[in-house]
C-alpha cells in the first residue's frame, strides 16, 4: 500500500502565503492539505486535492487533542458524525499514547504529533493500531523524518503530515519523492530459454499508453499465465518504419495478465484510463504509472513460449518487428529476431490468482 503525504497549511498568515504551500503540495502530488475553514473553497479552486479542516465544508473534519479528556471528547463527537474524521493528538506521555490508541476504532485517521519527534511512541501506536479501523499518520518536519516514519517496525505509518513551515517549502517535493522511492516494488527476473515461436492467427491486442516516459530497458510484466510473466519492452526505440513511443508498451492479447501495484495483476482487457500499472526495468525495479489510454485492435499474433527449470510459460504478442522482449543482458530484442534457445527476462511466481490477488493454491495453467 502506498504511503500518503498530507501537508499542514493552516497557519495564521495571509491566504497568499498559505497558497504557496498548497500549490506546492498539489504540484508534488500530496493527497491532502490541512487548511483553515475559510480556505476550503479557495483550495479546491487551485486543484483536485482533499481538504482537512474544522469546517463541515471540508472533505475530512479535523479535531485536535492535547489532553486525555480532549481525546475522549473527540471520540464521542466522531461517533455522531457522518463525515470522515481526523484526530490530531499531541502525544506528550504514556497516558496520551494510550488515549490515542483507544481512538483507533472510532476515527478514520489518527495523526500523532510527538515533541522532538520520538520514534518509540510511533512504534507503540503502529503495534496497537494494527487491527483497528484508523489509518495512522505522524507529524514530520522533513523528508528524512518521513522516511523513518514509514519504515518504523517495517510496517510503518500509513502516511505523514508534513509541516513545511519548519523544514521549508522544498521539503514537500522531497518528501513525496522519498515515499515514492520507498513504495517501489522489486521483482526477481530470471533468464528463461525460448522453446517455441509460432504464428497464432488473428487476435485483439492491447497497447498500454501511460502518462510516463519509459527508458531503454523498461517495460511491463505480461503473460498468459499468472505465475510466469515476460518483460515486454516499451516502444522507446525508433525504427525505419515507426517513431519511438516511449510512453507505450504493445503488451499482447486481451486475455493476458499484467502486473499492477500492490502485488496484484489485471487483465489487459480490463485496463482503462486512470488505472495504475507497473513499469519494470531490466534490474527488476518497478514503479507505478498511470494508464492514459488503452488501444485494442485486431492484429496477427505470435505465440512465445519460454522455459526455466522445467517450468514453461507462454504469451501472445503482436507479430511485428517493433515488439521487443528483453534479453539476459538487459537489452531489447525484437520478436522478429528471436530464435529458439535465446534467453530472455521473465518473472516467476508461486501459487495462483483470485481476482488478481495472489493465493497459495495448486494451479495448472497451459
Amino acid at each position: 500500500m502506498s504511503k500518503e503525504v498530507w501537508v499542514k497549511a493552516d497557519w495564521s498568515e495571509p491566504w497568499e502565503e498559505r497558497k504557496k504551500f498548497i500549490t506546492s503540495a498539489l504540484e508534488a502530488g500530496a493527497e491532502a492539505v490541512i487548511v483553515p475553514g475559510e480556505d476550503v473553497e479557495k483550495t479546491r479552486k487551485l486543484g483536485n486535492i482533499e481538504t482537512i479542516s474544522k469546517s463541515e465544508e471540508s472533505d475530512f473534519f479535523l479535531r485536535e487533542a492535547s489532553s486525555v479528556e480532549e481525546v475522549e471528547d473527540a471520540i464521542s463527537k466522531s461517533q455522531k458524525s457522518d463525515k470522515k474524521s481526523v484526530l490530531l493528538v499531541e502525544v506528550s506521555g504514556k497516558e496520551m499514547e494510550k488515549a490515542a490508541a483507544r481512538a483507533g476504532n472510532q476515527v478514520d485517521y489518527l495523526i500523532m504529533i510527538a515533541q522532538d519527534w520520538k520514534v518509540i511512541p510511533l512504534e507503540n501506536l503502529i503495534a496497537e493500531l494494527q487491527t483497528t479501523h484508523a489509518q495512522l499518520f505522524t507529524g514530520v518536519k522533513n523528508a528524512r523524518e518521513a522516511k523513518t516514519a514509514v519504515e518504523t517496525l517495517e510496517v510503518g505509518a500509513d502516511g505523514v503530515l508534513l509541516d513545511p513551515k519548519i523544514g521549508g517549502i522544498e521539503e514537500i517535493r522531497k518528501t513525496r519523492e522519498v515515499l515514492e522511492e520507498l513504495g517501489q516494488e522489486k521483482f526477481e527476473l530470471v533468464c528463461g530459454k525460448i522453446t517455441k515461436i509460432e504464428t497464432a492467427g488473428m487476435g485483439d491486442r492491447v497497447c498500454v499508453d501511460t502518462a510516463s516516459l519509459m527508458k531503454v530497458g523498461e517495460g511491463m510484466l505480461v503473460g498468459s499465465q499468472s505465475n510466469g510473466l515476460f518483460l515486454v519492452h516499451s516502444e522507446t526505440l525508433e525504427s525505419e518504419y515507426v517513431e519511438a513511443r516511449p510512453f507505450r508498451v504493445n503488451a499482447g492479447a486481451v486475455h493476458a495478465y499484467i502486473r499492477a501495484p500492490g502485488g496484484k495483476t489485471r487483465y489487459l482487457s480490463e485496463l482503462e484510463s486512470g488505472d495504475k500499472i507497473l513499469i519494470v526495468n531490466s534490474e527488476g525495479g518497478a514503479s507505478a504509472a498511470t494508464v492514459g489510454r488503452v488501444k485494442i485492435e485486431k492484429r496477427p499474433m505470435l505465440l512465445i513460449e519460454a522455459e526455466y527449470e522445467k517450468r514453461k510459460i507462454k504469451t501472445l504478442l503482436q507479430n511485428a518487428e517493433t515488439i521487443n522482449l528483453v534479453n539476459k543482458n538487459g537489452d531489447p530484442i525484437s520478436i522478429s529476431d528471436l530464435e529458439v534457445g535465446d534467453e530472455i527476462l521473465i518473472n516467476l511466481q508461486e501459487g495462483g490468482r483470485h481476482f488478481g490477488v495472489q493465493v497459495e493454491e495448486t494451479l495448472l495453467e497451459r
